[in-house]
Order: structure tokens, then C-alpha cells, then sequence
């Protein structure tokens, strides 16, 4: 394990090294615009209209004001998030009582991360898997030791988990479950459960008495239950087999991993059943978490690669000949461990030669490079066409249309990050008053340009503008065609409109 750790480590620098220069790319510009617009005075979700929970905002938030607004910082802070995952795996897994292992889990994850390229760096679920390992952490050792504390900081990882993504909420109830049944002696079931319930319910709390000061409050709720839930739930679906045959390595990886579960399960109950339990029930949360979005973003599975890289250490964990008779294995022969143990390290080593693979192919991805000059070029065309003062509208999601916004701060007319809610259900009532508030939006605060992407989610081309006759003779009455770009169109107010 120690030559598989170090060959890892060694790949690892590479990786790390080669990713220095990633730019801010794909999703990080839109949380980072929106993190601006909060910060020039825009209340969430009454003015930008997005399905991600307060905490993904704030994050960003604490971001641009500690580090600033460039790749760079956002670069430190990506790594810095990664390196503290690690060091909370390395802790985590150090319980089993094999140092090596459970550095070998901590850089796993390392490698999963920086294989996955530029545009995973800082997605909501990579951070959301620091809050959940560290949930876990705290819940295991409060029912192993009996340690209020511990139960308590356990409580409120998860509950600040929640704010970034709610689909977390069902690990804290599996945790809190867990607390009531395996706890120590020394403390009732009810005081366990109710102690990570009710530290669970602070950081929910505190952001969301937050929103509701700012006034957002309603406006989410709105957005929630009447389109997230709804309607965006059922948009892009894919099964999840699907979704992981079409990932880089995806199958290779599934597989792999599946193996180091499975000789994790047959290896001897450690002393500390709790991290082991809780990391199962992670990776059990994990596959939920991705099968119930249903969209089939490989940064989706972060929840569950976390877990796996907890979990798989157990897989090499033995145990003497009396520990086996303990455990009521008298007459188990020992070269099972052995074989067992032997190939976890064959598994480990090819779980990161093909993440090692996986990440060099990652390093330099075209597409990556392609929206960059997307969003340079975009930049460029937009700055002397817009005056002091004015407003762009996009009509984008993630092609780099918000992502020049950002660059040149400029804010929008209408409380619309993204167009692609507006070419799906387009018979629904909901969908036919967004369109209706798009438009009215734009016609009575006309912004300078209006910037239409050529392709959305899940639409492509600039004919589906062709489905909505409200804008195209907006556009063909108001506005002429100033810049044919690569993947874009500027369009120009007139003089006379």
C-alpha cells in the first residue's frame, strides 16, 4: 500500500499541477455573478431566478470577498476545499487502523476530483462533500464515545450541507437514525437522535431567517414549488446506467469501485462499526442523491464517490487469528484475509491508474478551451457596445453569455439567468407567465443589447427562437444583428426603437 500511495501521490502533483491554470469556466461563473448581484443590493430569487439553495450564494460570496473575483483565487479556494476533504478522509479512515490505507482513500479522492477537469472545480456537490464526511465523521464519534459535542458539530455539518443541496437532509435523518440506534451506553436514544436533529435544523436556520430578511424568502418558495419541483425536476431525465455509460472512465470506475465495496463488506467489523456504517449508508445516500436528480451530470456523483473512497480502506483491514475466534470465525483460514487484502491492493492500484488516465485526458479538454475563447471574444464584442449604465439581457445557460455579464459587470432587465425554462412545457401555465414576465420585462426596460446564445440546455440552435414569436419580432422590430459570433449573436438597440 505504501508504493501504490506514493505512485499516487506522485500523479497527484502532476495533476495538481497541470490544473494551476484552469479558468473560471462552465457553472462557477453564474454563482459568481449571482453572488455579485446579492452583493449590489439583488434579492435572491425575486431578482435572478435560479434553482440552487442560498448556501451555494453565500459560499461564493465569502469567496469573492476573501480572495477576489480572478481564476486564481478561485483556484486556491478549489484546492484549499480539496485538501481539507482529504485530510478530513485521512482522519476519518485512520480509525480502521491502517495509516496507509486510509491516506490511500484520502488521495483516491483527490484523484477523482482533479480527473473530473476545469469544470468541476467548486461545483455544488464537490463542496457538499466536505459537509457530509464531516456530518459523518461527528455522528460516529458521538455514538462510539458517547460525546454530546461531537454529535452536536456532527448536526450542524449536515444542516449546512442542507443549504447547498436538500437532497442532503436525507442523510441527516439516516444519521440521526443511527445516532438513536448504535449510541453509547451512556446516552439515551432520544437524547442522541434529538441532539443531530436539532443542530441539523441551526445553519438552515440562520440562512434562511437571512433570506427571509432580504426578502427572498417568498420569491424561493414560489420558485420551488412551483417550478423546481414541478417542472424542473422532470426536465433532461436520464437513467443513471445511462448517464454513467456516457461519463469519461465511467464504467471502468463503476465497476472498480463496486469491487472495493464489495471486499469491504466481506472484511472483519472494525471496533468502530459506526464510521463503517455511516459510510455505507453514505454510499447508499450517495446513488440516491444522483438517481433522484436524474440529470446525469457526472458532478452529481461527488456525494458518492466520497463515500466509496471511506469506505474502501475497510477492505483491507485484517484481523489475528484470536480476533477472527472473537468474532465467531474459529475456523476460518487465514489466506482468505490475505487474498481478500491482496486484491483491495490490485483494486486500489487500478482505481488510480484510471483516475491518473482519466485526469490527464482532463487537463486540457477542447471544449473547456473553446468556451474560454468563447467567453474572451463574447467580452470583447459586448464592452463597447454597451454604454455607462446600460443593461444586457442573455439568453443562455451555461455558453458563456452570464459569464461575460460577469466579466464586465453588467446587470440584466429581467430577474432571468438562463433561457432554457423557457423552451420546455411551453403549454403550461407557469411557463406561459415566465415567458409573459421575460417579455413585458424587456419592453419596458429595453436593455442596450440583447446576447442570444446559439445553444441552451437541452435545445440547440438559434430556431428556437422560431418557438417564440413574442421575442423574435421584439428582436426584428427593436434590436439589429451587430455581431455574428462563434456561437453567439449580439443584438443592438436601434437609434429609433
Amino acid at each position: 500500500m505504501k508504493l501504490i500511495s506514493a505512485a499516487s501521490a506522485v500523479l497527484l502533483a502532476y495533476l495538481v499541477w497541470g490544473s494551476r491554470g484552469w479558468p473560471l469556466i462552465h457553472d462557477v461563473p453564474l454563482m459568481h455573478y449571482i453572488a455579485w448581484l446579492i452583493e449590489q443590493g439583488a434579492v435572491p430569487y425575486r431578482d435572478t431566478f435560479d434553482m440552487n439553495l442560498p448556501g451555494a450564494y453565500l459560499l461564493h460570496l465569502a469567496v469573492l470577498r476573501a480572495g477576489g473575483a480572478g481564476d486564481l483565487a478561485w483556484r486556491c479556494f478549489d484546492l484549499g476545499w480539496l485538501a481539507v476533504t482529504c485530510g478530513l478522509l485521512l482522519v476519518y479512515c485512520r480509525r480502521i487502523g491502517h495509516g496507509w490505507a486510509a491516506m490511500g482513500a484520502a488521495l483516491l479522492f483527490a484523484l477523482y476530483h482533479l480527473s473530473g477537469g476545469a469544470w468541476h472545480a467548486g461545483q455544488r456537490d464537490y463542496l457538499l462533500g466536505l459537509f457530509l464526511l464531516l456530518g459523518a465523521w461527528g455522528v460516529a464519534r458521538g455514538t462510539e464515545q458517547g460525546a454530546s459535542w461531537a454529535l452536536c458539530w456532527g448536526g450542524l455539518a449536515l444542516g449546512a450541507a442542507m443549504t447547498i443541496k436538500p437532497h442532503a437532509a436525507l442523510y441527516w435523518v439516516l444519521c440521526a437514525a443511527i445516532a438513536a440506534r448504535d449510541r453509547a451506553w451512556i446516552m439515551s436514544s432520544w437524547r442522541a437522535a434529538s441532539l443531530v436533529i436539532a443542530s441539523g435544523l441551526v445553519v438552515p436556520g440562520a440562512v434562511f431567517g437571512w433570506l427571509a430578511w432580504r426578502g427572498g424568502l417568498g420569491p424561493f418558495l414560489h420558485i420551488m414549488t412551483g417550478y423546481v419541483i414541478p417542472l424542473y425536476s422532470r426536465v433532461g431525465r436520464v437513467s443513471a446506467w445511462e448517464a454513467i455509460r456516457w461519463h469519461s472512465f465511467g464504467r471502468a470506475l463503476a465497476g472498480l469501485f463496486l469491487a472495493l465495496v464489495l471486499l469491504a463488506l466481506l472484511a472483519p467489523p472494525p471496533r468502530e462499526a459506526a464510521h463503517k456504517g455511516l459510510a455505507l449508508v453514505g454510499v447508499l445516500y450517495g446513488i440516491v442523491h444522483f438517481v433522484v436528480q436524474g440529470k446525469g451530470w457526472e458532478y452529481q456523483l461527488y456525494p458518492l464517490a466520497v463515500f466509496l473512497c471511506a469506505l474502501a480502506p475497510f477492505a483491507l483491514r485484517r484481523l489475528s487469528v484470536a480476533a477472527w475466534e472473537r468474532h465467531g470465525h474459529p475456523s476460518m483460514p487465514l489466506r482468505f484475509p490475505g487474498l481478500r487484502r491482496a486484491a483491495a491492493l490490485v483494486l486500489f492500484a487500478a482505481t488510480a491508474m484510471v483516475l491518473g488516465a482519466k485526469g490527464v485526458d482532463a487537463l486540457e479538454e477542447p471544449w473547456i478551451a473553446d468556451k474560454a475563447r468563447r467567453v474572451v471574444a463574447l467580452t470583447r464584442d459586448l464592452a463597447p457596445r454597451v454604454p455607462p449604465g446600460g443593461t444586457v439581457q442573455v439568453m443562455d445557460v451555461t455558453e458563456g453569455g452570464v459569464h461575460a455579464l460577469w466579466n464586465l459587470r453588467l446587470r440584466q432587465p429581467t430577474r432571468f439567468i438562463y433561457d432554457f425554462h423557457f423552451f420546455h412545457d411551453t403549454d403550461d401555465a407557469r411557463i406561459v407567465a415566465l415567458r409573459e414576465e421575460f417579455v413585458a420585462g424587456l419592453a419596458g426596460q429595453p436593455p442596450s443589447a440583447i446576447v442570444v446564445m446559439r445553444d441552451t440546455w437541452n435545445r440547440l440552435g438559434y430556431e428556437r427562437l422560431a418557438d417564440w414569436p413574442d421575442v423574435a419580432r421584439l428582436l426584428a422590430r427593436s434590436y439589429t444583428l451587430a455581431v455574428e459570433g462563434d456561437g453567439y449573436r449580439i443584438y443592438v438597440k436601434r437609434a429609433d426603437s
